[in-house]
């Protein structure tokens, strides 16, 4: 079922979910996995995944297209509906081309057939729970600047919009009525309230949050 040229590669546990229907071929990717050293969990059935699924930190979903009562396409839109991200590599015996691009486009890391290498597939793995990482690591640090985001007085918020606009003091001064040394106070409070260094750090920070299009600020 698989090749045997794979090596061996230290990882950081990481849960692996496999969804087939075929339990020997569920048994055969939970034993190449756990080889790895990855925490596998394996099910035979969507509604047994559904209901044992429960990601938590960084995880990947080994997924079967063709499958009973739900095949793996449609799960994958269940789960993009439901908010679920997991990292989901798909691994068929009947696949084509309009399907593989489906899957990508909706997210997928991968679209693999079988029988497939162990190596290809303990890549493409690693590979799924890297993006599931960065993923989640965004999130957190996307949480932690809107924590930061509220901290900020509405006064500052205004200003903090005026400069990642590229305005200079003067020019904020001007809009809002005010000196230019308060603007340069407020700047100051910005930056270490927000915890950046820089203008261009302050600018992604917005864009990250999507300062710029939430419209007027409630004061």
């Amino acid at each position: 079922m698989f090749a045997k040229n794979d090596t061996p590669h230290a990882s950081h546990p990481a849960t692996v979910y496999i969804v087939d229907d075929d339990p020997d071929m569920v048994k055969a990717l939970t034993r190449l996995l756990r080889s790895k050293q990855f925490d596998v969990r394996g099910f035979t059935s969507v509604r047994a995944f559904l209901e044992g699924c429960h990601p938590v930190g960084t995880s990947c979903l080994v997924l079967d297209v063709a499958m009973p009562e739900i095949d793996g396409l449609e799960l994958q839109q269940r789960l993009i509906h439901q908010g679920l991200l997991i990292s989901i590599i798909f691994l068929t015996g009947h696949g084509d081309i309009p399907m593989s691009v489906r899957a990508i486009k909706a997210g997928a890391t991968d679209f693999l057939t079988k029988p497939v290498e162990a190596s290809t597939l303990v890549q493409a793995v690693r590979a799924a729970l890297e993006t599931a990482e960065s993923r989640r690591l965004r999130i957190v640090e996307t949480e932690a600047w809107s924590a930061r985001l509220a901290k900020l007085t509405p006064r500052e918020l205004e200003v903090m919009r005026h400069v990642v606009a590229g305005k200079l003091n003067k020019q904020i001064a001007a809009d809002l009525g005010t000196g230019q040394q308060n603007i340069k106070l407020h700047r100051a409070h910005i930056m270490r309230k927000m915890g950046v260094a820089s203008l261009a750090d302050l600018v992604r920070v917005a864009e990250r949050l999507s300062l710029g299009k939430q419209g007027s600020v409630q004061k």
